[in-house]
């Protein structure tokens, strides 16, 4: 025979990253818009500019690719760099879940997840397996540093300890809809650390020191 030679085959497609952050931008908005239960793949597609397959590809189903798209966003938030304290690190921790709660697309994303998860087992299960179990890995291990530091107990209960960071702001914001007083995060990081019976760091004399955070 003549001809060109065939070329080599080379598996799956290679998923682009560009367009990957496009679909995913696309699934908050859509989210945003017309919540978890009326969106669509073929909505999203239309929406980004792509075909169903370049979904399909990334995602078996809407709940992996809803999932996927929210951890991106929300998984690096729980990141929180050593301030060196205790306190330090609780703000900076309770701004970064502000900020989760209150930025768009994830102000309105959230409570409607949240509502879906509760009727939804495979959907609840998801979001603690690639969202919540990571966002809390990363917080215990602020509330080990402050073991290693000296200011909790080696007894704390890291586990019962993250619940009581966390609750109180969405409680207050998503349950309430209260409003947020300037220093509102300040109090409520002096309460936790009461509630966990922390003691200040060498070289740190507690709520003071944070006048040099942003």
């Amino acid at each position: 025979m003549t001809g060109k030679p065939r070329r080599a085959a080379t598996g799956a497609a290679v998923l682009r990253p560009r367009i990957t952050a496009t679909i995913t931008a696309t699934v908050l908005a859509e989210l945003a818009e017309h919540g978890y239960a009326r969106l669509s793949m073929e909505a999203v597609a239309r929406r980004a500019g792509v075909g169903k397959s370049a979904l399909y590809r990334r995602w078996p189903a809407k709940r992996d690719m809803v999932v996927a798209a929210l951890s991106e966003r929300a998984v690096p938030l729980a990141e929180i760099e050593d301030t060196g304290s205790l306190r330090g690190d609780l703000l900076a921790t309770l701004r970064a879940i502000l900020a989760w709660l209150t930025t768009p697309p994830m102000a309105a994303v959230l409570p409607d997840l949240v509502a879906e998860a509760g009727r939804d087992e495979a959907l609840a299960e998801a979001m603690r397996t690639m969202i919540g179990e990571p966002r809390r890995a990363r917080g215990a291990a602020t509330l080990r540093r402050a073991v290693d530091r000296g200011e909790l107990s080696p007894g704390t209960d890291i586990e019962l300890a993250l619940d009581l960071v966390a609750a109180p702001l969405y409680w207050h914001l998503k349950v309430r809809h209260a409003a947020l007083e300037p220093d509102y995060l300040e109090s409520l990081a002096d309460h936790i650390l009461r509630a966990l019976g922390a003691v200040p760091s060498p070289g740190h004399d507690g709520p003071a020191q944070e006048s040099a955070l942003p």
